[in-house]
């Protein structure tokens, strides 16, 4: 038997609490469900706990991409469709290299969107569908009104099936099959109606997002369509397996809705969307040089950086650089051009050259994490630690669990050989790369072995203790 995936995508998302829908894929490598969620009948303080639990699970158990550049684009979006809502800071959006059109959320704001779907849209309109659509499960409290429906089962049951459902999602043969018929499949029979009607709820009430947003809700029933399309392969399934199939009715009922709402002005920046997706079909290993080189030889501004992208990460620097110099003749200034330059001139160990072109563009723009954190690592090859951090401590004191930031810590304390807390540090920045991985028991480790260098410093070691505590209570939280 060949893999039944738990998808949550968009127009058949799905949270364990609101049902799961199954793809039959050979070519899937990984699907998660999508838990829905607000305050409802859970403190906030316990939702972000959860959030952060899984957050640190799905770091651990899938394919999560870490890319600033990427990240950042995609979080705009996702901010401006928030500001419609009453939702606090959540706990993060992370992509996740899957070639599935799919997407999921968790209580306490944790979101994520496959590569597949980004790569898979046709303008940014239609991303913004998928994430109103989950953020709208979020705002409409379906995992908190959903656990009404499970008396029994608490909000760390449902998660501890999340996680279980991400292990047998990557597992050959009947091993993801036989989890799913166990008690995660009776939970989902129970929830059916319930949750078709949540999807018809999260559709209604995202498009009402998007549109005030200023996206086109006509894109969110293009959407339907493409997903209509994809997933037309599984529709001899039983509908048990279905439990969220993307009928007729919803199509119709988004298109309905759509034609509704006054036309919104088409998007003027569909090119810099194509810059987006080729670059994630480009790290996601979802393009390759024949099909880019191609593109590029149309003319294509996305195709030339894309191409660029691909040729810096073989390796091939001299090709790299004459694609981006054909980029730079058609346009000028976009921050992805710095950033490949910046790859481009360290891969060539042209450390000047790469130090003085990301400074001045992260002096420009102090709000850009992905040039900060490029010049952050062109700091750390020219040794210059220091500067290193402090490029970076602003990005972490806005978000704790952003795993770049605590690298780049990691690597510029172990490049300031002068410093005489320079074990102690390395293994601090160490124990948060690790914790928020989700390998918790090597953070613990880690903070120990450094509280014991640290003890004869009583400010470091006090904070060494603090960390440790929280870690320690933070781990105690089993799903």
């Amino acid at each position: 038997m060949k893999r039944f995936l738990l998808a949550c995508s968009f127009g058949l998302c799905s949270s364990l609490a609101q049902t799961q829908t199954v793809e039959f894929n050979a070519a899937s490598q990984f699907s998660v469900p999508d838990i829905g969620g607000g305050v409802g009948l859970l403190d906030q303080q316990k939702e972000k706990a959860i959030g952060e639990k899984v957050f640190r699970e799905v770091n651990k158990q899938m394919p999560v991409t870490q890319n600033p550049w990427l990240e950042d684009r995609l979080f705009a979006v996702f901010s401006h469709i928030l500001s419609q809502t009453q939702l606090n800071q959540p706990v993060g959006l992370l992509i996740i290299n899957d070639p599935q059109i799919n997407a999921f959320a968790v209580p306490g704001g944790l979101f994520a969107l496959n590569t597949g779907l980004i790569n898979s849209a046709r303008n940014m309109d239609e991303v913004a569908g998928v994430m109103a659509h989950e953020i709208a499960h979020v705002t409409q409290r379906h995992y908190s009104r959903s656990q009404e429906a499970f008396k029994g089962q608490g909000l760390l049951s449902l998660a501890g099936i999340l996680v279980g459902a991400l292990v047998a999602s990557q597992a050959d043969g009947d091993v993801g099959a036989a989890v799913m018929l166990g008690s995660q499949a009776a939970l989902m029979d129970k929830q059916l109606t319930y949750s078709r009607n949540q999807e018809r709820e999260a559709d209604r009430i995202g498009m009402q997002y998007m549109y005030a947003s200023g996206y086109n809700p006509q894109s969110m029933a293009d959407f339907f369509e493409v997903m209509h399309r994809a997933t037309s392969s599984v529709s001899f399934l039983p509908d048990f397996w279905l439990t969220h199939p993307l009928t007729t009715q919803r199509m119709s009922e988004a298109r309905l809705r759509a034609n509704q709402l006054p036309k919104v002005k088409p998007n003027l920046n569909n090119d810099d969307f194509d810059v987006i997706k080729w670059y994630s079909r480009v790290i996601s290993g979802q393009a390759n040089e024949q099909q880019l080189q191609s593109l590029a030889d149309q003319n294509s501004f996305a195709g030339m950086l894309a191409l660029a992208a691909f040729q810096a990460q073989h390796g091939d620097y001299a090709a790299a650089q004459a694609a981006l110099e054909r980029a730079k003749k058609l346009k000028s200034g976009h921050v992805l051009m710095t950033l490949l330059q910046t790859d481009i001139y360290l891969g060539q160990n042209k450390l000047d050259e790469a130090l003085s072109g990301i400074r001045s563009a992260a002096a420009v723009m102090p709000e850009s994490r992905a040039l900060n954190y490029k010049y952050a690592e062109a700091l750390i090859r020219n040794q210059q630690p220091a500067q290193a951090q402090s490029a970076v401590q602003p990005f972490l004191r806005n978000n704790p669990r952003d795993v770049n930031g605590w690298r780049l810590m990691q690597q510029a304390a172990n490049a300031d050989s002068a410093s005489p807390l320079r074990a102690v540090n390395v293994l601090r920045y160490r124990a948060e790369v690790e914790f928020w991985s989700g390998y918790e028991e090597n953070a613990i480790k880690s903070l120990l072995h450094a509280q014991r260098l640290a003890k004869e410093n009583k400010s470091l070691s006090a904070a060494i203790d603090q960390r440790l505590s929280a870690m320690q209570k933070d781990r105690q939280l089993k799903i």
